[in-house]
């Protein structure tokens, strides 16, 4: 199962996710739920970084992606990097809805 952890700071503005794990929907190359949650994933950190100029703070390994934006940048983008992260919590959302045997999402809300 892929468990996807949804990082928010104390007014509910996303920062970051990470996601750990397989679906182990379908073999290797033919499963969708983790093509789906790859593409969406990666693209909104790629989205993110074009769109804002906000180089997120990404690691990557074998069935691990953890992205969050850095603790200062531009006040200018922070709506953009807003919304593109919220954008991201919906698709994952409509993908659980869909195939929520294989993927699994959880927020976490940080406080200081």
């Amino acid at each position: 199962m892929i468990i996807v952890t949804i990082k928010r700071d104390e007014q509910r503005s996303v920062t970051g996710f990470k996601i750990e794990g397989h679906a182990n929907f379908a073999k290797a190359g033919r499963d969708i739920v983790c093509a789906g949650v790859s593409a969406v994933t990666v693209g909104t950190v790629n989205a993110v970084e074009e769109l804002t100029g906000i180089a997120m703070n990404a690691r990557m390994k074998n069935g691990f992606l953890s992205a969050d934006l850095p603790l200062s940048f531009p006040v200018e983008a922070k709506e953009k990097a807003e919304l593109l992260l919220s954008s991201l919590v919906v698709m994952l959302r409509t993908i659980e809805k869909s195939y929520g045997k294989y993927i699994k999402i959880e927020d976490s809300t940080k406080t200081n």
